[in-house]
């Protein structure tokens, strides 16, 4: 598993590289003798990892983000439990565009599942994960959601850690000691690109969703 995970995020790496625009900023270093704004723990945000941390060693904060985890699966990344089946006209929707495929709570587990099978959920997962920041009005809420934000899918130290070039990491290292709605726009945009051309392309192909849409036209009553 975890050579195909591997060769999943080189190919994911290719595509991106692919897309950008211009060339990449070297990466943002420390600067020796700054304070630092949110105690302990603030070299967490250092995606560079140049600085000893406590953030994989502090107890009560991997329960806390375990908890955190839970609710992940349940609230913020959509309840499969509820979720109405497609029809066939949905599912034949999804075939036309990448955003209408988005758009619809049912396509977007469908593609969530094909996902795991390729090793990169964590796409999906950090794509909703802004969505549901992006809601969010209360001050104190928005700071503590894009920390978890960041500590799940931004930091080098997360097995769900995302493919982002150096520019987007470095503008969000820059936000992250006072973040707002917009820390994470150019990150999300950026997953958003990479699964349209990467992932999507091989979910219309594959026997997930040619099964499901032979499933319901023989279903049809037009058939």
């Amino acid at each position: 598993m975890g050579s195909e995970r591997m060769e999943m995020r080189k190919r994911q790496m290719s595509v991106q590289q692919e897309s950008a625009a211009g060339g990449t900023a070297p990466a943002q270093q420390d600067q020796p003798g700054q304070a630092n704004p949110r105690g302990s723990n603030a070299c967490c945000f250092c995606w560079c990892c140049c600085c000893s941390c406590s953030w994989n060693e502090d107890r009560d904060e991997r329960t806390r983000k375990a908890s955190y985890d839970v609710k992940e699966e349940t609230s913020d990344c959509e309840d499969w439990s509820v979720q109405i089946p497609p029809t066939l006209e949905e599912v034949r929707v999804w075939g036309q565009s990448f955003d209408k495929l988005m758009g619809c709570p049912a396509g977007r587990n469908s593609f969530r599942l094909f996902l795991r099978t390729e090793f990169s959920e964590e796409n999906m997962l950090f794509w909703l994960a802004c969505e549901e920041f992006s809601k969010e009005t209360n001050k104190s809420v928005i700071e503590e959601k894009a920390r978890l934000i960041y500590e799940d899918y931004i930091s080098i130290l997360s097995p769900k850690e995302v493919s982002l070039d150096s520019r987007v990491r470095e503008a969000i290292n820059r936000n992250m000691p006072e973040p707002n709605l917009h820390t994470f726009d150019d990150a999300q945009l950026q997953i958003y690109t990479l699964m349209q051309r990467d992932s999507y392309p091989r979910y219309l192909n594959s026997p997930a969703y040619k099964n499901l849409l032979n499933t319901l036209s023989e279903q049809s009553p037009e058939s």
